[in-house]
């Protein structure tokens, strides 16, 4: 049974085929009206049945199957491109028109996808293709086939690559490195960027320098001025370590969709930015999810593991198909947080 499935189960008949069979049968018809064709239009038949095993036996028996693999990240970002490589490689000694189908997850809805290359001998090729989830979850990538040609062309024949790998889709990881450029406050100068020192009106102290012209007089230091005899001020910073909450409404109008993506993803992208900028800035966050009662909760932190703490989180929040609940959320956010 594997037998007939190797050598018979993976051919298929090519359009090049079905033309050249149709112009034998046009020929035998025209002989048999013009008899002196009859001899002619036999020998021109058997050349095709030649020319057709010659092919089978290349496609066949004349060489080893392409090598195949798929390289793709094992978490993909949702709502952004992703790129997925195919590594091709023909290991036969004559060249190949080979027809690649990627069996992609079915959240994608695509049963259409197909890349043709050309492959010489020996040749290998890496094709890119990029994809676009618009849900968190599990992605099931399937096999790989293959459907090559000869330069004959009357026949095909596929290979079958076992590529499945299963891929989770999280919350939009690449915009982080995009949006954390944006936080950072710099001074492009003649040598490039450098982090510039922002001066806060909070109570952070950070230093006592000497009064210039253009400081504000509410910060005078008076016990330092009678110190040195000159005015002294003091200089703040912005605060750290704040308490920042992330609060992701999960009621039925989150499950609207816009561009494809729903509102609750769009929050969610939103959120991993939010709490990695704050991160950045040594603030503490915490993450609070609700609809009609209170979802995923966690405490406000600024140590190395909260980011991925609160990835894990955000990639397991579902929309709840019920009215959201803003005065239990008030209660719950009254007893939680006590900064």
């Amino acid at each position: 049974m594997r037998i007939i499935k190797k050598y018979i189960g993976d051919l298929f008949i090519s359009q090049r085929f079905y033309l050249g069979m149709g112009a034998c049968i046009l020929f035998f018809i025209l002989s048999f009206f013009i008899p002196f064709l009859y001899p002619r239009v036999k020998i021109i038949f058997f050349i095709f049945l030649f020319l057709s095993a010659i092919d089978y036996f290349f496609l066949f028996f004349a060489g080893k199957p392409p090598r195949v693999s798929r390289i793709i990240s094992e978490r993909l970002s949702n709502g952004d491109e992703n790129s997925v490589v195919l590594e091709i490689t023909n290991r036969m000694n004559y060249p190949l028109h080979i027809q690649v189908i990627d069996e992609l997850p079915e959240q994608f809805q695509m049963r259409n996808f197909s890349l043709k290359k050309y492959f010489a001998a020996r040749q290998e090729h890496k094709i890119n293709y990029a994809v676009t989830p618009v849900d968190r979850g599990i992605y099931n990538f399937g096999n790989t086939h293959l459907y090559a040609n000869s330069r004959l062309g009357l026949l095909t024949r596929r290979f079958t690559a076992s590529t499945n790998k299963d891929v989770s889709v999280y919350p939009s990881y690449m915009q982080l490195k995009k949006y954390q450029l944006i936080s950072q406050t710099a001074l492009i100068t003649e040598h490039g960027s450098k982090r510039m020192r922002k001066i806060g009106q909070s109570m952070e102290f950070e230093q006592i320098k000497d009064y210039v012209t253009g400081d504000d007089v509410r910060t005078l230091n008076w016990k330092a001025t009678a110190r040195k005899g000159v005015l002294m001020i003091n200089n703040y910073v912005d605060e750290k370590s704040q308490q920042v909450f992330c609060i992701i409404d999960k009621g039925r109008l989150m499950k609207m969709p816009f561009n494809r993506l729903t509102l609750l993803d769009y929050a969610i992208n939103s959120t991993l930015v939010l709490s990695n900028v704050c991160l950045k800035k040594q603030d503490k966050i915490g993450l609070i999810t609700f609809a009609d009662r209170i979802g995923a909760v966690i405490a406000a932190d600024r140590k190395p593991i909260q980011r991925e703490n609160i990835l894990e989180a955000l990639y397991k929040q579902q929309t709840a198909f019920l009215e959201s609940d803003f005065e239990m959320l008030y209660m719950q956010v009254r007893s939680k947080i006590k900064q």
